[in-house]
């Protein structure tokens, strides 16, 4: 555990969707569905993640969005995503959002250059020594084509503006390393993965399925917290099937099938995503059904 002083990242975090309508962003369903996820209890929101569609707005869009999430967040966290691979670019991007009352900003490695891990210790330090709220790091290999060594991880933790990391690896002996050093506070990225590093004392989850059934995914992490693995195993085993069919097709899209079942905000996205297929769509509302 970290007692620095530093923003505290753990408990469960949303990695909200991005509602459209007819193309534009749709500020009162994203005002609408923010404050729902606060009143079942989650611990933060990420903006403009990859679940948030980010790649496919504006930067204009961007600031439309997450002045809109900080305003229904009310007191609540708010972690803005941030990516590139124009260090410069990127430090602009970083100063232009300073003046946010966030928590902190989630950075993943530069996407597509696919640098050394000495390109990646001085891309993240660089961006940590110029921002003025504590980085989570993003390791996220199969989106970013960067893998994040063992060894860089633990060097990187050692920066006094590096928080947390979002494990998306899948390579649970990094994770058990990086959970045993205890200077980041451990996130599970990946959902089906979320029992196993939170039960070993990872500090909680940024997760996309828990957009439903949040109070449940809020309660299971409680429970992984306070050691209660019974009770956690009996709520987790109802949870898996939903959280496999989340990641049967692209995210969001099944999220954003399922919320829009629900009324809460329209079933679209910009492309290159599609919506969900409607025989899946079928089989989210089923699987939903049972969280009413």
């Amino acid at each position: 555990m970290v007692t620095d002083g530093r923003g505290d990242f753990s408990g469960l975090w949303i990695p909200v969707v991005t509602p459209f309508r007819r193309g534009k962003l749709d500020l009162p369903a994203t005002k609408q569905l923010v404050q729902r996820l606060c009143a079942d209890g989650v611990s933060g929101i990420v903006v403009c993640g990859s679940t948030g569609e980010a790649a496919a707005l504006e930067k204009a869009e961007q600031l439309e969005l997450l002045a809109a999430t900080l305003g229904a967040a009310d007191d609540l966290p708010v972690v803005m995503g941030l990516s590139g691979y124009n260090l410069p670019q990127t430090l602009a991007w970083v100063d232009e959002l300073a003046p946010f009352a966030l928590a902190g900003l989630l950075v993943p490695p530069p996407h597509y250059i696919r640098p050394s891990q000495a390109g990646v210790l001085e891309w993240f330090k660089t961006i940590a020594d110029r921002s003025t709220v504590p980085l989570i790091l993003y390791d996220i290999p199969y989106r970013t084509g960067v893998q994040l060594e063992r060894t860089t991880l633990l060097e990187l933790a050692q920066h006094t503006n590096i928080r947390a990391i979002k494990d998306c690896g899948s390579d649970m002996a990094k994770t058990l390393a990086l959970i045993a050093q205890g200077k980041l506070q451990v996130l599970a990225g990946e959902d089906l993965q979320l029992f196993a590093t939170v039960a070993q004392g990872g500090s909680g989850a940024i997760a996309a399925s828990a957009h439903l059934a949040t109070a449940r995914f809020v309660r299971l992490v409680q429970l992984l917290r306070s050691g209660d693995l019974t009770r956690a195993r009996g709520l987790w085993t109802s949870l898996v099937p939903w959280i496999e069919a989340v990641f049967t097709e692209p995210n969001p899209a099944p999220v954003k099938a399922a919320l829009a079942k629900r009324g809460e905000i329209a079933n679209e996205l910009r492309l290159p995503m599609v919506v969900a297929s409607a025989e899946h769509t079928t089989r989210l509302a089923q699987l939903a059904s049972q969280f009413a």
